[in-house]
């Protein structure tokens, strides 16, 4: 298919040298990367080079190049040249609640960006920005890479699933490192993360690295780690890459799960948003406004952002992008519009229960963890590639951080459907919230709490 001789090592020989502790030339590594997407390789051996990458680590060259090489290894992005430093992305790492996708697109757009997310599905504990999405009828997230040129130059923001044709060498590894526990590997995170977003051609990328209870990191130290690694290999293919570690203890803003995320999302680009979410869409958004120079530092850059999504440019934005991608004028008008119903155009859960405080006090937790496992649980999440999820489960905080409540008060809101809440599952969420009978505990509102920017 490649044409590619070599007398270089065979495979087995690879796998050898790298469980052995040795470091693979740039030519061992292409050898590997083509051999899957040429399918000359046996999944049990991909499987055995995952496990010696695992345990052995890899070297910043090692990384770049099999970054460079999966990125490479299916189709890259092409732009216009008018388009030169506008194109920009962010990935986070995940979290509880973690809308900023949805806000951050649009108000990117309205700003001159181009922006052409393209996105993953949930496979941990809620769903993921692709769900979200579609959990608005008509949207469709699968576009030709024509189709997201034609959206950026009309809407100038998109997201989107990843083509068959781009980084399929990603595709086939992603579902290896699940089945062989090696997702936690930096060299393989960098990889995947990395590769997908050089198919995109950006020119500046800025990365959400997540570190408390609800995330991959539970330490800022480990979350710090990974945060360097990314930008480092992203600046190694050409991209501007910084990364900004914000905190995932409870959860952002206060809806979570699939549709009710849309509702949340939309009321912030009505100006209404929750506090926390707007501060990570304002600062992550601030970033890429200063590292593609349409902003002269991050505190006007975050101003710029704050004012696209205030005076509700974002919003047209999102509406503009909402039919753009399949979803039908009238329900992207609806929901856009002031006050709306948005359960005439969402699907709602059958049933919904509330639960009640335990005592008089302060708020002193909500641990989003807990959250996101039951309604993992419910059905809001998958445990495995292809399952199905629904839309309607999820779940709204009713009360805040440091906020008094009376015993009794309602402080969640849960929307489910089949199965229903067990004893157990209602017992943990009510073991989620912590109550300070005593006076009211200091609490850090800022989720931000260090920014790694290119030099």
């Amino acid at each position: 298919m490649f044409g590619f001789q070599t007398t270089m090592l065979s495979i087995p020989e690879l796998i050898r040298k790298k469980r052995d502790g040795g470091e693979l030339s740039d030519d061992e590594i292409k050898t590997f990367i083509r051999a899957i997407s040429d399918g000359s390789i046996q999944d049990a051996q991909t499987g055995a080079m995952l496990m010696a990458i695992w345990q052995k680590n890899m070297v910043s060259r090692e990384i770049q190049t099999l970054t460079r090489e999966m990125m490479s290894s299916g189709e890259v992005m092409s732009w216009p040249p008018e388009w030169k430093g506008l194109v920009v992305d962010k990935h986070s790492t995940g979290g509880v609640g973690d809308k900023v996708s949805l806000v951050l697109a649009p108000a990117l757009a309205a700003c001159g960006c181009k922006v052409p997310m393209i996105s993953g599905r949930g496979l941990v504990h809620t769903g993921g920005t692709l769900d979200k999405l579609e959990s608005i009828p008509g949207f469709n997230i699968h576009q030709s890479a024509e189709k997201i040129r034609d959206i950026l130059e009309s809407v100038g923001c998109c997201i989107v699933g990843q083509t068959e044709m781009l980084v399929p060498a990603d595709r086939v590894l992603y579902a290896l490192r699940d089945a062989t526990s090696t997702v936690d590997s930096l060299p393989l995170i960098a990889g995947s993360i990395i590769s997908k977003k050089g198919a995109e051609s950006l020119c500046a990328l800025v990365l959400d690295v997540k570190f408390g209870r609800a995330a991959l990191y539970k330490d800022l130290e480990g979350a710090k780690e990974l945060a360097q690694l990314l930008v480092e290999t992203g600046n190694g293919l050409g991209i501007r890459t910084s990364a900004v570690l914000s905190r995932m203890d409870a959860t952002i803003g206060r809806l979570v799960g699939n549709s009710l995320e849309v509702i949340e999302s939309l009321e912030t680009l009505k100006g209404k948003g929750p506090e926390d979410l707007m501060e990570l869409v304002n600062t992550l958004g601030g970033v890429l406004l200063l590292m593609a120079g349409l902003a002269s530092d991050i505190t006007e850059g975050k101003k710029r952002i704050s004012e696209a999504v205030i005076g509700g440019a974002a919003l047209s934005k999102f509406q503009a992008m909402m039919e753009a991608q399949g979803v039908a004028n009238e329900a992207a008008r609806s929901l856009c519009s002031a006050h709306t119903d948005y359960f005439k155009v969402l699907r709602k859960s059958e049933h919904q229960l509330e639960l009640e405080t335990p005592a008089e006090g302060f708020v002193a937790d909500v641990d989003g963890l807990v959250l996101a496992q039951v309604l993992h649980k419910l059905g809001a999440g998958r445990s495995k590639a292809g399952e199905p999820v629904n839309h309607s489960v999820g779940a709204e905080l009713l009360v805040s951080l440091g906020q008094r409540v009376k015993k009794g008060a309602p402080w969640l809101r849960l929307h489910y459907e089949d199965p229903a809440p067990t004893p157990d599952q209602i017992n943990r969420l009510q073991n989620a919230l912590t109550v300070n009978d005593g006076t009211q505990t200091h609490h850090e509102h800022t989720l931000v709490k260090e920014l790694l920017l290119p030099n």
